[in-house]
């Protein structure tokens, strides 16, 4: 999990005019050189060659402080185009180097190379980035720790030492073969052999308690986990043996302290904790189990690695493993997430949203696109498929960000819809009549500045599941959910208005709604999507455009002159 920092830190001093104020801003610049490449690994009592970045499962970590400037050179010596995103910074007006391919860039092409330029604002904890090219992100992607401000500290006592956690997942199969096969017959993709900790399955998959990734702890000391889940398909329980931990920070926000036995994390969601070695000096297992919801295949096994006291002890004849939820287990799920709120301090304030000027209703459903003489490989001789409000997302051949900035036609409409085409009973009995969706390239186009509400409403169509929705561009405040339909009238009056969490990724529950807030304070062309993967590749997609405001200072950057190209 090492990095080369290409360059020392170097001061940087700008000025920019705010208010017609002149106000003097000063950030590090950091430098890294990430090298994209297949690397050979043995892992479940079998080998494979896999892409990486920089030899490493999980690739290198970026360090910043809260407002520094990242330029990431990616090398692609991999055989087909990739590009990387950086998941949960917001990029203020520099879309440009997002990642998401197609949408704000074509791929950097085999043996090309483009330099990113990360601008972190007010983010501040663990997030992370990963390949956003088709499913690379299984094995592309590593930890962003984004330390507080020069001068100040954590909203909690110094920890004796930080320690990054990626959970993921392996795949014995060539995971880019997998998704194309999956593509080429409409069907389910395989499901990953192995999820991971630290890109080791551990106990107790096969041939693999020898090589289980390994926490050192002295007793009595407190320790910051920086977890993140990297798993492509199912969420995640997580938990210690024997300990307790405290959550204190949520996708680089902090939140008001949660202790608890076990936490629920989405795929995309990273969670800052601390924990305290306060058990009598042993091993202990931590492990990651699925909570997985659905009908569909799903990958059951565990993963484990290992807490480790220092200090002289007789090892346990067997290790204690933590009790986690059934694989189920909703109540248990819900019994975690329902108790996370923002920190909401002097120090760290939140901007709630109260009137609403914008308002998008979004129905979340997998669905099917019928298929000539039953031919396909989904269900009935159908493709699988997915899509927001009946519309399955068609990714073009060039990227909407640069058809947007340079007004080419034909790329995508502007025309995707505030609300579902008709209003049905969402998680009830849908019968067949929104099963098939629509096709298309949408996006939604939304004034510099409105406030914005959307409602995303689970369905029972196809195959209910909970659905971990990410915006690229924003942190939204998670101000509610409940189970059936969302009620216009009465639902709103349960939200969390004072210290709901701020966030980038969210579950909607199975047969349930979420409703965020936000700001559309960033100009630019930004993903939104559902980050099961297997539910993005089928069309669980759209594209929110916000305009540019009346300012230079409120209007997206110029593009790079690098950029990579699109034929």
């Amino acid at each position: 999990m090492g990095l080369k920092n290409m360059s020392l830190i170097l001061g940087f001093l700008g000025f920019v005019f705010l208010q017609g104020l002149l106000v003097c801003t000063a950030y590090n610049v950091h430098h890294y050189s990430f090298i994209v490449k297949n690397t050979f690994f043995e892992r479940l009592c079998s080998n494979k060659t896999m892409l990486t970045v920089n030899n490493g499962f999980p690739g290198p970590t970026i360090h910043v402080r809260k407002g520094d400037r990242a330029y990431v050179n990616v090398h692609n010596e991999a055989s087909y185009g990739v590009t990387i995103h950086w998941h949960g910074v917001k990029q203020p007006r520099n879309p440009w180097s997002d990642g998401p391919e197609n949408i704000t860039q074509c791929p950097i092409k085999p043996g090309k190379n483009f330099t990113y330029e990360v601008i972190f604002s007010d983010e501040e904890g663990t997030l992370w980035w990963h390949a956003h090219s088709d499913w690379t992100r299984a094995t592309v992607h590593g930890a962003i720790v984004i330390l507080p401000e020069a001068n100040t500290t954590y909203p909690f006592p110094e920890p004796a030492a930080e320690q990054i956690l990626i959970l993921g997942e392996w795949f014995k199969g060539d995971v880019k073969e997998i998704i194309d096969n999956a593509t080429a017959t409409g069907g389910d993709p395989t499901v990953s052999d192995a999820y991971a900790i630290n890109g080791q399955p551990g106990f107790p998959n096969n041939c693999s308690n020898d090589t289980s990734y390994k926490l050192t702890v002295e007793y009595g000391k407190t320790y910051l986990l920086r977890l993140v889940n990297a798993v492509m398909n199912e969420e995640m329980f997580f938990g210690i043996a024997k300990h307790n931990f405290t959550v204190v920070a949520h996708d680089g926000a902090y939140i008001k302290p949660v202790t608890t036995s076990y936490i629920m994390i989405t795929p995309g969601q990273t969670m800052d904790i601390l924990l305290t070695a306060n058990q009598s000096p042993s091993h202990y297992y931590m492990a990651a189990t699925p909570f997985f919801d659905s009908n569909a295949p799903y990958d059951s096994t565990n993963t484990s690695a290992i807490l480790e006291y220092t200090g002289n002890y007789t090892l346990p004849s067997s290790i204690p493993y933590p009790t986690l939820p059934n694989v189920t287990d909703q109540d248990a799920a819900d019994n975690f997430t329902t108790r996370i709120r923002s920190l909401a301090s002097a120090e760290h304030p939140i901007n709630v949203p109260k009137n609403i000027t914008t308002q998008i209703f979004i129905a979340v459903s997998v669905n099917q696109i019928l298929c000539a003489n039953a031919s396909c490989g989904g269900p009935s001789g159908n493709r699988l498929a997915a899509s927001l409000n009946n519309v399955s997302f068609v990714t073009p051949s060039i990227d909407i960000l640069q058809a947007y900035y340079r007004s080419l036609t034909g790329v995508f409409g502007s025309d995707f819809p505030s609300q579902p085409p008709y209003i049905f009973n969402f998680t009830g009995d849908v019968g067949n009549n929104t099963l098939y969706p629509s096709q298309g390239t949408k996006a939604r186009l939304i004034n510099y500045g409105e406030a914005v509400e959307i409602v995303f409403q689970g369905t029972n169509v196809g195959n209910a599941e909970n659905h971990p929705m990410h915006l690229h561009g924003f942190s939204f405040y998670l101000v509610g959910t409940g189970y059936g339909n969302f009620n216009a009238t009465s639902s709103p009056s349960t939200y969390n208005l004072n210290d709901p969490p701020e966030v980038n990724t969210i579950g909607v529950p199975k047969n349930g709604w979420a409703a965020i807030r936000f700001f559309a304070n960033n100009p630019g062309v930004w993903f939104m999507h559902c980050h099961l993967e297997r539910h993005a590749s089928w069309g669980m997609d759209t594209v929110l455009i916000v305009k540019n405001g009346t300012t230079a200072e409120s209007s997206i950057l110029p593009p790079p002159a690098n950029l990579p190209t699109c034929s």
